[in-house]
């Protein structure tokens, strides 16, 4: 099998994964409601999924290195199929909180394993073509898994069938790859300490995204629901959702790259905060469906691109080999977010009105404005030395894989040096200094210059010299001879090579 056709057959897999999670996330919560589960309820369903992907995320890799990838794949594969299989047969919603939890965990493991098998394959040239070819697969299948439920229905057995039916199918590819299977996969680095020290906006815009996106991917299903809209619209409303958000993230991450990336947060957060208070005051229903569609679709537009373009602004700050730890940071944060964000939308809904869980995303959104907004006055703009936007899921936490496979984890260590200072935009960079004016610079800028520790020269003195060679009194000489003793000099002997010393290169 070459390689254009396994990076295919994992594609494949991936794809049926993600069918199978986008058709069954937007089912739970619709079937829910349709079983009066309460919302309260139906937001810890949300919460569970969560918790479990995060808890997978970091677990997964000892059982992958106990019993090997294709083993763990397998075993992921079969829970999730037996997990969605037991909504079906135990409807009542503390056993789907269980279930859900199952659920994540296993999802997080199925992905990190294909994710490590695409980033075995892969190398530096194409590593970004497969990146952005896997994310939009991902996204693209489960989109059209949530559009799914308006051909299967919510009602009956067929929607759980079939979501089991992509589950066990995207072991498949894996099961027969006759390929030696990938190294190990490594453990999540979830340092949210470090990602706090590199940029404090970035651990605000992640939890931000959490909560947002927790709270409308779980519990707008159930507006939708409560607004008398049937099965298929729903599904609709998602993909128009999705579709629009996906598309946003290509021009609004390439604007990030050439202006200061908080410009874009303020701008996008404050226009979905904008839109989510107008979404309160106006209360669409089915009456006025087109209008409920279009403030969905521009929720979308300002809202899913926020996280990628935020994991890209904590990434310009990084140092030189902290790609993974500040991505795995954002993981977890982003997870704590994902997990409390629809225990939160539940109970206002309850306790104020069902579109309330737009006040949920609105408070969050418009927070992260004003935040990044101050963070532009305190913080000056990075204008070199960037890294790249990377279209990124804002629904759903990434996996340890997806870092490993992301093409930026190499760029921030091989073609971004860290060490150039900050500057206000429009100011020129000065000419290089000497070593004391350096020091006091990096102590005024706050940036960090690493001194390498002088050698101690080397000096070579020729035995064989003539004594009849005359001697040299000049301050040149001199200096030369300051050298062979030990002591430093302000500049180098112009005779020195004549005299048989070799001057060591000063360390770069």
């Amino acid at each position: 099998m070459s390689s254009a056709l396994k990076i295919y057959a994992l594609f494949i897999g991936s794809a049926l994964l993600m069918f199978g999670g986008g058709l069954q996330g937007l089912l739970l919560s619709v079937r829910g409601a349709e079983e009066g589960f309460p919302l309260y309820a139906l937001g810890l369903i949300g919460t569970g999924w969560s918790v479990g992907f995060v808890a997978g995320s970091i677990t997964v890799p000892m059982l992958v290195k106990r019993v090997g990838h294709i083993r763990a794949f397998s075993i992921m594969a079969a829970i999730g199929t037996v997990t969605i299989l037991c909504n079906l047969l135990l409807i009542n919603d503390i056993s789907w909180i269980i279930l859900r939890a199952f659920s994540g965990f296993c999802f997080a493991g199925a992905a990190m394993i294909v994710e490590s098998w695409l980033n075995e394959v892969a190398d530096n040239r194409s590593r970004g073509t497969i990146f952005s070819v896997y994310t939009t697969i991902n996204m693209a299948a489960s989109t059209i898994g949530q559009l799914a439920m308006s051909v299967t229905g919510t009602t009956g057995y067929i929607p759980f069938v079939i979501g089991a039916i992509s589950f066990i199918c995207a072991v498949l590819p894996s099961a027969m790859t006759s390929t030696p299977q990938p190294r190990p996969i490594a453990s999540a680095k979830l340092d949210v300490v470090l990602l706090y020290k590199t940029s404090p906006l970035a651990v605000i815009a992640a939890f931000a995204c959490g909560m947002a996106n927790g709270t409308f991917g779980t519990l707008a299903p159930v507006y939708g629901f409560q607004q008398n809209l049937p099965a298929s619209e729903i599904a609709m409303l998602f993909a128009v959702t999705a579709i629009l958000g996906a598309i946003a993230q290509i021009p609004a991450g390439r604007l990030s790259d050439k202006i200061d990336r908080r410009l874009v947060i303020v701008a996008l957060s404050g226009g979905a905060c904008v839109i989510g208070f107008l979404t309160v005051l106006i209360n669409p229903n089915i009456d006025v469906l087109w209008l409920m569609f279009g403030l969905f679709g521009l929720y979308g537009l300002c809202a899913y691109p926020l996280y990628a373009i935020a994991v890209a602004h904590a990434n310009d700050f990084a140092k030189d080999g902290e790609f993974g730890r500040v991505a795995g940071g954002m993981l977890l944060v982003l997870g704590t977010g994902l997990a409390i964000g629809p225990i939160i939308g539940s109970w206002v809904m309850s306790n104020i009105a069902p579109v309330g869980l737009f006040i949920v995303t609105a408070t969050f959104h418009g927070a992260l404005a004003v935040t990044a907004f101050l963070r532009m006055r305190i913080r000056p703009f990075r204008q070199g030395w960037r890294v790249r936007f990377r279209v990124m899921d804002a629904e759903k936490p990434i996996s340890p894989g997806t870092v490993a496979l992301d093409p930026r984890a190499d760029e921030s260590q091989e073609n971004l040096p860290r060490t150039e200072s900050l500057r206000p935009a429009g100011q020129p960079a000065a000419a290089a200094p000497a070593a004391a004016p350096v020091a006091a610079a990096a102590a005024e800028s706050e940036v960090e210059i690493i001194v390498p520790d002088p050698i101690q020269p080397v000096v070579v003195v020729e035995t064989n010299r003539q004594a009849t060679e005359p001697v040299d009194e000049t301050p040149a000489a001199a200096e030369a001879g300051a050298e062979v003793s030990g002591e430093p000099s302000a500049e180098p002997a112009a005779g020195a090579e004549a005299d048989g010393a070799i001057k060591p290169k000063p360390e770069s």
